[in-house]
């Protein structure tokens, strides 16, 4: 049997620290952004740790090694 692949735009989405978090980009910072307040779009900087349940999903469904 083929090896399974791993999902090639999950790749670009997310990243896998050396601990086994996930980090991926915060939401709602693509457009729109002219109604959101000030402190959301600080806020929404840079990338954020995935919550433990969605982290597991993750790895199990796309970034399965």
């Amino acid at each position: 049997m083929a090896k399974m692949k791993t999902k090639s735009s999950a790749k670009k989405r997310f990243k896998v620290t050396a601990t086994g978090k996930v980090m991926a980009a915060v939401a709602y910072k693509r457009h729109n952004l002219r109604k959101r307040p000030m402190q959301m779009k600080r806020k929404a900087r840079g990338t954020m740790q995935l919550a433990p349940g969605d982290a597991k999903k993750v790895i199990k469904f796309f970034l399965h090694k």
